[in-house]
């Protein structure tokens, strides 16, 4: 391309190349279009030599040449147009649409509209509900800048600029409108989106006409791992597919999106691909067919021919490419009309779905000199080569300034130029560049470039009403808001402003990201020399700046730098002079000059004034006078400590030293740090920022409360009553705390009331539990009186808390160490070293100490160490159980520094002082152990690590009581989430407490102590001790039962000593289950003997010799035994340790022992065999039901004595590990309660016992039926019955089955044990599960060791090509039948078979498949062999196979024989199938008619399938003695097992019997077949007279119209004759529940909704209405959902609505059944039903006072005339479910208004008669005879009174009726005379 001639052809040969060797020649330069001299000379010579060509051929020539330019012509704007479909590149991703860059340099745009139908339909969601849908994601979440996407030309417009614009769409539909169904094959690579997510799977829209295309949960894992960051798949996310499988004609596709499958699809032959429906980005394999400058041509998919541009070779390549080469090349676009298609060698192409990743380049918008052309093309542009050896392209609208301007000459290659970067396309991997001489001139290319604050040059482009848009750059315009025209605002900008005019501007924002710029053109702004704010890091203290007001509050004033940086000039700072009302001297938009007072740019606040500090002299001079010694109510000032009063501060506030006070508990929001301030504090220290509360003639009080300071600045503080409005929180601070509520006070001293009722969500016994005076709060506001001045106050939490609590909590926390962290700060400037070293130490610190001494208490005091004076402590806890002497070293960290009473609290524990160097992770859980309690917050240790951390112990100002039992304990397990991972200057980690339900108890101390810690001690004992007495074992003393505990009763002996007698000691023979503690009564005397003295430091017993044994409580014995005898001798046996006592006890050895509690946490009752020894029954011991161990507490009472067995002993603990079972040894045989600790898929369950003891489940031990999801039920911690049938080896080997752990219980087993193989048999019809798939078959586990194998062709009857089939089709542990084909016991080798026909069950792989079946000879002579040996073995050895059969069932009735088929569960889902019985009930109906009969096929017995109508009732009843019944020829499908006899008769048939008492004995069963085998001739005849007339009485029952309905086939007849009648429907779906097949019941719904015409309305009603009632008592609440939603668009909703808040109220879902009548006020406001039921439902539920509301809101929303309908029937309700007087009053308030409606009356007259008393309706009646009605109406109610008269009155009662009823007859007469 050196040459003219290249560039430009004038004509003249094409050029060849002579050689391959040319070729590469010329590209060794690296320039793939220069050509060499030599062909150059060639090109001469050849022209010299053939002067004769005609001129003619020439022009030929020069066509030919043109044409081969223009196929290699660069892809321009003008080339493009609609339909076109390219590859595009995601450049650019904005809210509302997407930037796309094309091939070529080119550029489209893609509006949100045009991703996929299912987006836009969401879109079109959000906007109609007005609010964001929380499954819409927004474009930048679905699209990411590189990502490669298919696109199609949806528009070619021109921009308003009269600059073209390409519109592209990605909506599948318009991608791959050119695909039908018909045209999809597997293996194709399409786009796609996802259109909706489904249980399994993603419904994917590929734009094809007519297929679905559905992309499995399995194939996503990958892609969701690896580029989705383990999130779902969303609506709208636009996918790369390859097509797995196509089903019915393309109707139903099979998706993946895995990515080793997408990079490596290859478009082939094979998928049928034509120039019509080529789609870009397919990537193919191709062969070069011609090498030319320009680019290649390459021939691909056997007939299609493409090209291949200069940009788009491989750069590692270029220039090696030769005929015939076989390349891989990615199609880039395809012309819809011309049928051009161009192709990519570039190889980032070549591997489909993976992004691009080079998306810019580094010297974007650089100036470049000199720049050499490479290459012209006419109608796209040019190439250079830049300075680095790149190639860079310009397109023709940049190679000049105008098209008058351009001239192709001087673009011959090798002209250089100046020109600029502006772009880079990422499809060419290029550099664009701009030659105009505007782009090269200009300041600024983008809005990267422009900086806020900066000075900028524009022209006024338009004018609008909200602003001059303004025109800085090429594509760059901004805003000058109507705010920003000039220093003061202008009214007609158009008068100073004209379009084209030249203004400098400065910029206020610039956000290049939403390609937003603002700009102002103020004076003073422009032109302002001081320094600009751009961040808030520039606001240094006392830079002085300009900037402009952006709002005027009656607090202050905001003001407005560049960049949305903004401070607040309070209002003490807006002038010298007190401004009032700042509203009044500032406006918004005016231009200040400010000084920076203080600036936190990690808070982004920042404080201003307006009074510079120019001249602080003359300012001060100018207003001393005025401000000496005035100062008002919410000033903020600093302050000087004078002194310390009783109750507080005295002080002066500066600088005019005016005299005030500020209260002890006006110092801190935290009630705590209050007195240590105010201890901390002295005369001369200042305080800043101390508001101002209020202020008389004498006395100025202030307050420092941190919250009150910033609720003022934030103007969060009402100064008058009319500004306070209900639902406003205000902060404010307690005034007092009276019994009835508490009064809070706010700082511009408006004060409320918060009543008792509602101050606290907690029950309030007392105030004063609640707050103290001074305490800091947060109010709401509940009711405000002006005229009276007063306001109600809410101080709940669920009323004052606003946002997260754990944020609230955190900040707390801060403040609270914060202003301790200041406190050590006041304590280091002091002079005494103690002090000082008290301030230096932090938590965490380690010390090395000595021991002092050891307290009473159990706590040690540690040496003053280095400072005299120093005092540190370690509590009982913190002791760590360690024994410690005076004088000893021991390693100690302190946990907190007591700054009030100078102690320092340490732990001993090791944990705590050797931390573990851990990385600790911000924001994650850590388990921790609390260390320390103070008033407000808790110092823990993390479990992991034994870092401390501080945790508030409240969570808002108002969060400050606890009941006891919510108070957290030292030792006591938290949840902690770390907010800071390092300690800082507190020596402490922040963090927030997680929820209370995770907080564990205090753990036991392991202490050589024989009494856990956390053993509750008797309070009345310990009242006691302090007494000393003279008592000896064996005296006896008489005291007073002082209390009962449920294990001993407390005795007040005389001298005011306190005894104890345990509950062992009462009685000499305790019976099982009482409580001998309930003989004693309080205040009853008793007599007893002392037989020991328990120490109450060590709760040992102590020998009478001890020392201390003096201040021991007296243990004493009221036995009747005891008492007799002379204790002297024999009970001195107390003194002896317990540990020594415990030894006496042998395992094994039975006791008696009294219940104490029950340990929630270790899940183990403890008890007391006597006074000093405990025992502990763990949960699995205590019983084998499940029912006590799910609620122990619930069947053991507290003190009952109970029997138990020495299971255990623990001497470091001094307790007996008892069973309440029996003896719990594990042996082989033993049945025992476990517990579930590990659930192994595919494989079993592993179970803990108590002692330790592990064992193993297998899967085919789990039940005696086996389920397709085995472990489903089953999960850690679950409770397990277990049968032990293995000892042998550390892991016992178990068994869940019932027949094992209730052999009792004698129930038929559907799946036998296989422990071996002894225990299969030929013919035998098992059922297992898979293990694996293998070459030579399919390995079928049969039991725990036993396992089998299927060949393939046993497997299925159809031949699938593809062995993949049989992996998905068969997974490990699917659940199958198998028949055993042969058993070899030499080589331990079970063959088997699923085939169809050996055990009548569907073919393990599906038929819709389209699979070719085995060849039909193949398997014939198969069948036919085994049939045939089967024969021979039937009639050789039948008799012995029977007797053989009969023994066996003697010896294990649970297994089936070889004959019978296999028992099964029914299946819904069992294909092809209907499950024949379908209830236990009707399962045993038929077992009973079948007694005596050889054993027939059950319920799935796979002949039923193929057969219908009368044959089934034929089958239910008629069985044969060996396998099955014979069937008619015309079922082709039916294969039957081998040793069929075809000829049978009914000779060979067995009569059915009447039904009669079932029976589990086999023996019996098997006895008539013995019988038929002996009888004669005439015996068979008679029996089958029998046979014929019991079905012709079969036949009969099943004609009876009568008959009730008893299986699934009788309901399925029922409803093809009446299919219309809902009641059958749901007599059907009532009778599967019956036998809990919801499944089923569901289904029976489905159809019958498909089934009943649509014009039966109510009858597809009721079936809905049962749905909804199966949904709502077995479904989820999401299916209920469904269903529902579905019932209401099917049926009239109301109805459907109605009908649902019944069911919710019936099934008592009070609050579903509220919320759905709220959506029905909404919905169907105008239906009065809806507010009468809504009514009831409330006055059902007691909530009249709500019900009355319903009322009067039913009457502002329905129309008038249906108000006395609606009272009437709110009256009826009262009368019927609330208040009987009021519903009169109503009654009399409706009729007083219309007393003509007899309606009304009629009713009220029936209520009162149910409801009142006889007086009441007779006055009632009289009034309504009294009424001028019409005479038939009068009529109506004379009759009604004279009916009541005549049940409930007297003769006289009647006749007085009849007379009134006369009189009104005669009155009416006279009045018609008249």
């Amino acid at each position: 391309m050196a040459t003219v001639e290249e560039s430009f052809p004038r004509g003249g040969t094409r050029k060849t190349h002579k050689s391959k060797k040319t070729f590469q020649q010329s590209v060794e330069q690296d320039n793939l279009f220069d050509i060499s001299t030599e062909e150059d000379s060639t090109k001469r010579k050849k022209r010299q030599k053939e002067p004769s060509k005609t001129k003619k051929l020439k022009i030929e020539k020069k066509e030919s040449s043109k044409s081969v330019r223009e196929k290699f012509e660069i892809l321009g704007i003008e080339s493009l147009c609609e339909g076109m479909r390219l590859l595009g590149c995601v450049k650019e991703v904005n809210e509302l649409e997407l930037v796309i860059s094309l091939p070529s340099g080119l550029q489209g745009f893609v509006q949100v509209t045009e991703i996929c139908d299912a987006y836009t339909k969401k879109l079109n969601e959000q906007v109609a509900q007005e609010e964001p849908l929380k499954d819409l994601v927004l474009l930048p979440e679905l699209f990411s800048p590189g990502m490669l996407v298919r696109c199609v030309v949806s528009n070619l417009g021109i921009t308003a600029s009269g600059k073209k614009s390409v519109k592209l769409s990605l909506n599948p539909k318009n991608v791959n409108k050119v695909l039908s169904a018909e045209a999809l094959k597997p293996g194709m690579l399409l786009t796609g989106t996802v259109s909706s997510l489904e249980d399994h799977g993603y419904l994917v829209d590929i734009g094809v006409g007519g297929a679905r295309a559905f992309l499995p949960v399995q194939k996503t894992q990958e892609y969701i791992r690896q580029k989705n960051k383990g999130a779902k798949l969303k609506v709208g996310q636009y996918l790369n597919c390859i097509i797995k499988e196509v089903k019915g004609n393309g109707g139903i596709v099979s998706l993946s999106i895995d990515h080793s499958e997408v990079s490596t699809a290859i478009a082939t032959e094979e998928q049928n691909w034509t120039l019509n429906n080529l789609l870009p980005g397919l990537v193919v394999r191709a062969q070069v067919q011609k090498v030319t400058p320009l680019g290649l041509t390459l021939s691909f998919l056997s007939f299609f021919t493409g090209h291949v541009d200069f940009m788009h070779l491989d750069p590692k390549k270029a220039g090696t490419y030769f005929s015939n080469q076989a390349v891989k090349a990615c199609i880039l676009c395809v012309h819809p009309r011309a049928r051009a298609v161009r192709l990519s060698l570039r190889p980032v192409f070549l591997q489909p779905g993976r992004p691009l990743t080079r998306l810019s380049c580094q010297r974007l918008r650089a100036v470049l000199d000199d720049i050499p052309v490479q290459g012209f093309f006419s109608k796209a542009g040019a190439t250079f080569r830049l300075n680095d050896g790149s190639l860079a392209y310009a397109r023709l609208s940049h190679l000049s300034d105008s098209k008058n301007t351009f001239n192709p000459e001087a673009f011959k290659p090798g002209n250089t130029h100046k020109c600029r970067i502006i772009d880079y396309s990422p499809m060419d991997e290029l550099v664009l560049l701009s030659l105009r001489t505007s782009i090269i001139e200009a300041q600024y290319l983008s809005c990267h470039d422009i900086k806020p604050g900066a000075l900028v040059k524009g022209t006024i482009m338009t004018i609008k009403p909200h602003g001059i848009l303004v025109k800085v750059g090429e594509h760059i315009r901004g805003l000058v808001p109507t705010m920003h025209l000039a220093d003061i605002l202008m009214k007609n900008p158009e008068k100073k402003y004209h379009i084209g005019d030249e203004v400098m501007c400065r910029v206020l924002l610039c956000d290049p990201e939403s390609k937003k710029l603002m700009m102002t053109l103020k004076k003073t702004l422009v032109e302002s020399k001081l320094p600009a704010i751009t961040c808030y890091a520039d606001a240094k203290t006392g830079l002085q700046t300009h900037g402009f007001i952006l709002r005027v509050k009656d607090y202050g004033c905001i003001v407005k730098f560049y960049n949305d940086v903004q401070g607040l000039v309070p209002k003490h700072e807006l002038s010298a002079e007190y401004v009032p009302d700042p509203e009044k001297v500032f406006y918004t938009g005016q231009v200040v000059k400010v000084v920076v007072l203080n600036c936190e740019p990690s808070k982004e606040r920042m404080l201003l004034s307006f009074k510079l500090l120019s001249d602080p002299e003359k300012e001060r001079a100018g207003h001393s006078q005025k401000k000496r010694k005035s100062v008002r109510a919410g000033q903020l000032v600093d302050v000087k400590v004078l002194e310390k009063s009783k109750d507080g501060l005295e002080v002066a506030i500066l600088p005019d030293n005016i005299p005030a006070f500020l209260p002890t508990s006006h110092l801190s929001d935290h009630v705590a740090n209050g007195p240590l301030l105010y201890h901390w504090l002295q005369a001369g220290d200042t305080l800043h920022r101390v508001l101002c509360l209020s202020q008389s003639e004498r006395h100025v009080l202030l307050c420092r409360k941190p919250a009150l300071v910033s609720a003022v600045e934030g103007g969060q503080d009402p100064k008058g009553f009319s500004e306070i409005h209900p639902g406003m929180l205000l902060v404010g601070f307690v005034k007092s705390v009276k019994d009835y509520g508490v009064f809070i006070q706010f700082p511009s001293g408006l004060s409320g009331l918060a009543p008792k009722a509602i101050m606290s969500d907690k029950f309030v016994t007392s105030t004063s539990d609640h707050f103290v005076e001074g305490q800091t709060v947060v109010a709401k506001v509940t009711n405000v009186d002006e005229e009276k001045q007063r306001m109600l106050l809410s101080l709940r939490l669920s009323d004052c808390s606003v946002g997260e609590l754990a944020t609230t909590s955190l900040l707390l926390l801060s403040q609270c160490l914060e202003e301790r962290q200041g406190v050590r700060s006041l304590m280091s400037n002091r002079d005494s070293v103690l002090i000082q070293t008290l301030a230096e130490m932090t938590p965490g610190m380690v010390l090395d100490l000595e021991v002092q001494e050891v307290l009473e208490d159990g706590s040690v005091v540690f040496s003053e160490g280095p400072v005299a004076g120093l005092v540190l402590r370690a509590s009982k806890y913190h002791r760590a159980g360690q024994e410690v002497q005076s004088g000893q070293k021991k390693k100690v960290v302190i946990l907190y520094v007591d700054m009030l009473k100078l102690e320092v609290h340490v732990s001993l524990y090791h944990a705590l002082v050797t931390r573990k160097a851990k990385k600790l992770r911000k924001g994650s859980d850590y388990q921790a152990i609390v260390q320390h309690l103070e008033e407000s917050f808790a110092v823990a240790s993390l479990v992991e690590t034994g870092h401390l951390a501080a945790f508030s112990l409240t969570s808002h100002l108002n969060d400050t009581f606890r009941f006891d039992s919510e108070k957290l304990q030292v030792g006591q397990g938290v949840s902690l989430t770390l907010r800071t991972t390092e300690p800082g200057v507190t020596g402490l980690l922040l963090a927030v407490e997680g929820p209370a339900t995770k907080r564990t108890m205090r753990q036991t101390r392991k202490d050589s102590e024989m009494v856990d810690e956390d053993d509750e001690v008797d309070p009345a004992v310990v009242v006691g001790t302090v007494k000393k007495h003279t008592l000896s074992i064996g005296d006896m003393v008489t005291g007073t039962v002082k209390s009962i505990k449920p294990t001993h009763a407390v005795v007040t002996l005389e001298d005011g000593i306190i005894g104890c007698i345990h509950a062992s000691h009462i009685l000499d023979d305790v019976p099982e289950g009482t409580s001998p503690t309930a003989k004693l009564k309080v205040g009853r005397t008793v007599t007893a003997r002392v037989i020991g003295g328990r120490d109450m430091k060590t709760f040992k017993f102590l020998p009478i010799s001890h020392p201390r044994f003096i201040r021991t409580i007296p243990e004493l014995s009221v036995r009747p035994s005891e008492l007799e005898k002379d204790g002297h001798t024999a009970l001195n046996t107390h003194s002896v340790s317990p540990m020594e006592k415990i030894k006496q006890y042998q395992t094994g050895q039975t006791v008696t022992c009294f219940f104490k509690k029950y340990n929630v946490v270790k899940k183990w009752l403890e008890v007391e065999i006597a006074p000093d020894i405990r025992g502990r029954i763990p949960m699995l011991l205590t019983s084998l039901s499940f029912k006590v161990l799910k609620h122990p507490d619930k069947k053991f009472r507290l003190g009952q004595a109970l029997k138990a067995t020495v299971v255990g002993r623990d001497f470091s603990k001094a307790f007996l590990c008892l069973s309440l079972i029996g003896p719990h040894k594990l042996e082989k045989g033993e049945v025992a309660m476990g517990r579930v600790v590990k659930v192994t898929p595919k494989k079993g369950l592993t179970v803990s016992f108590p002692l330790g003891k592990m064992g193993r489940v297998s899967i085919f031990h789990l039940s005696d039926s086996y389920s397709e999801t085995p472990l489903e039920d089953f999960t850690p911690e679950k409770i397990v019955r277990c049968y032990v049938l293995s000892a042998a080896g550390p892991v016992l080997t178990l068994s869940l089955r019932s027949s094992r752990t209730n052999p009792e219980t004698k129930s038929k087993i559907p799946d036998p044990e296989v422990n071996s193989i002894q225990d299969v048999e030929e013919g035998q019809l098992l059922r297992g599960y898979v293990k694996s798939v293998q070459p030579h078959g399919v390995l079928f586990g049969l039991g725990p060791s036993v396992v089998g194998l299927a060949q393939y062709p046993h497997v299925s009857q159809y031949s699938p090509s593809q062995k993949a089939l049989y992996d998905k089709h068969l997974p490990e542990g699917k659940l199958l039948t198998a028949k055993v084909l042969s058993v070899n016991h030499q080589n331990n080798l079970v063959e088997l078979s699923f085939l169809p026909g050996d055990t009548g069950r569907p073919d393990v792989l599906s038929a819709s498949q389209g699979l070719p079946l085995l060849k039909a000879e193949g398997r014939q002579t198969e069948a036919e062999e085994r049939d045939h040996k089967g024969e021979e073995k039937e009639q050789k050895k039948n008799q012995k196979r029977r007797e053989k059969r009969n023994q066996k069932r003697r010896e294990e009735p649970q297994l089936p024989s070889k004959e019978k088929s296999e028992p099964q569960k029914p299946q819904a889902k069992k294909q092809g199938k209907r499950p024949h019985l379908e209830s236990g009930s009707e399962q045993e109906r038929v077992n009973k008619k079948q007694k005596k009969a050889a054993p027939s096929e059950e319920d799935d017995s796979g002949v039923e399938v193929y057969y219908r109508e009368g044959e089934e009732e034929i089958e239910e009843m008629c069985v044969l003695p060996k396998q099955r019944l014979t069937r008619p020829a015309e079922a082709p499908r039916l294969q039957l097992p081998s040793g069929f006899v075809w000829d049978v008769g009914l000779d060979s048939l067995t009569p059915a019997l009447p039904p009669r008492g079932d029976s589990s004995d086999s023996e019996e069963d098997e006895k008539p077949q013995q019988a038929t085998q002996k009888k004669s001739k005439k015996e068979r005849e008679v029996e089958k007279q029998k046979v014929e007339k019991e079905l012709s009485r079969i036949e009969e029952a099943l004609m009876d119209p009568r008959r009730q309905p008893e299986s699934a086939d009788d309901f399925d007849r029922l409803v093809l004759s009446s299919p219309n009648s809902s009641i059958l429907w749901l007599q059907y779906m009532a009778f599967h529940l019956q036998a809990t097949e919801i499944e089923k019941a569901r289904a029976v719904a489905e159809r019958a909704l498909k089934t009943i015409s649509f014009r039966e309305e109510q009858e597809k009603l009721n079936v809905w209405v049962a749905l909804l009632n199966l949904e709502n008592m077995y479904g989820s609440q999401e299916s209920l959902t469904k269903v529902f939603e579905r019932a209401v668009q099917y049926n009239e909703p109301l109805k459907v609505f109605l009908q649902l808040a019944d069911i919710y109220t019936k099934s008592e879902k009070f609050q579903e059944a509220g919320e759905l009548y709220n959506r029905m006020l909404k919905r169907f406001r105008q239906e009065k039903i809806v507010w009468i039921k809504y009514g009831a439902f409330l006055l059902r539920r007691g909530q009249a006072g709500a019900s009355r509301r319903v009322m009067q809101r039913a009457l502002e929303c329905l129309p008038n005339k249906e108000h006395v309908d609606v009272i009437a029937k709110f009256a009826q309700l009262e009368f019927q479910l609330g208040d009987a007087e009021r519903a009169k009053a109503m009654f009399e308030n409706t009729l007083s208004t219309y007393p003509k409606r007899t309606d009304v009356w009629s009713v009220y007259i029936d209520m009162t008669i149910k409801h009142g008393s006889q007086k009441e309706v007779r006055d009632i009646f009289e009034r309504v005879i009294h009424l001028s009605l019409a005479p038939k109406r009068m009529k109506f109610f004379f009759k009604r009174y004279l009916d009541y008269e005549k049940q409930h009155g007297t003769e006289k009662d009647v006749q007085a009726v009849k007379a009134k009823a006369l009189e009104y007859v005669e009155a009416k007469s006279s009045v018609s005379e008249d």
